[in-house]
């Protein structure tokens, strides 16, 4: 999600720039494999999508989904405004979603407005995950499916062994902590949604998982992650967590591990279903 810390005191890990938003549609596209695989919305015509971003996700809901009305609330302008360039470009979705800027916390909804729910790299980035799904359930009509995609940072994996990577991880995932974030949500959501009053709760462990088997899915996935690393290093230089010298430590490592022959690259994130009643 795209908390704006004006909004609410918490600072975005990944910031709003153009770079970013360029970033999270191409992460989008990269993990759509595997985080829809086991995704059906079928029967489902009012969707609601908590933390859309610049609307990455939104577009392959629609294209899934050829039923789906989508409604993606965001609290911050500026990525609400790249989604609506996104979309707009996509003609043939024109009629299917609508944009609101909005606090997860409160939503400016009534209740069962919505009979489907989606969430994506969302959690990890709210003070307070229990009152965001509290009111994702309140809007959510019975029967009604939530999928949560989040992340498990711990499993975070890169072979030759990297120091400066490693370094510059834990003071990513210190920043996001430390910030009132969580950058282990991912293991937590069967708690989160029994405790939230969901039934059916069922979680899936998914992983990306590259060795010498797919040498042009690894590579290509490294150069991203480097991407997805250096979006937060302006936050973590001025805040102290790392230094130039580990910045570019870890810059020189991910090149070096991208071209090794007997690179592997594992992560993994966790994935939940569960029903409203």
């Amino acid at each position: 999600m795209s908390e704006s810390s004006s909004a609410t005191e918490f600072p975005y890990l990944h910031g709003f720039s153009a770079t970013e938003q360029v970033r999270l549609m191409k992460q989008a596209r990269l993990a759509e494999s595997t985080i829809f695989h086991d995704i059906d919305y079928s029967g489902a015509r009012r969707l609601l999508e908590v933390g859309s971003g610049v609307g990455a996700q939104t577009e392959i809901l629609l294209r899934r989904f050829p039923d789906l009305h989508t409604t993606c609330v965001d609290l911050n302008e500026a990525q609400l405004g790249a989604a609506r360039a996104n979309l707009e470009s996509m003609p043939w979705l024109e009629g299917r979603y609508s944009l609101q800027q909005a606090d997860a916390t409160e939503l400016p909804f009534e209740p069962r407005s919505f009979d489907a729910a989606f969430l994506c790299w969302v959690l990890e980035h709210v003070p307070s995950p229990a009152r965001v799904l509290n009111e994702v359930r309140r809007v959510l009509a019975p029967g009604a499916p939530v999928y949560i995609t989040e992340v498990m940072n711990s499993s975070f994996l890169l072979d030759p062994y990297s120091p400066n990577v490693w370094r510059y991880w834990m003071a990513f995932n210190d920043f996001q902590y430390d910030s009132g974030g969580d950058p282990f949500v991912g293991a937590k959501l069967g708690n989160l949604l029994l405790a939230g009053g969901f039934r059916d709760v069922t979680t899936q462990v998914k992983t990306f998982y590259f060795d010498n088997r797919e040498p042009a899915r690894r590579k290509t996935m490294i150069a991203f992650w480097e991407e997805l690393l250096l979006s937060a290093a302006d936050q973590l230089l001025a805040t102290g967590k790392v230094t130039a010298d580990v910045v570019d430590g870890m810059r020189r490592e991910m090149h070096q591990v991208q071209n090794d022959p007997d690179a592997v690259f594992f992560y993994a994130f966790v994935q939940a279903r569960a029903t409203v009643y």
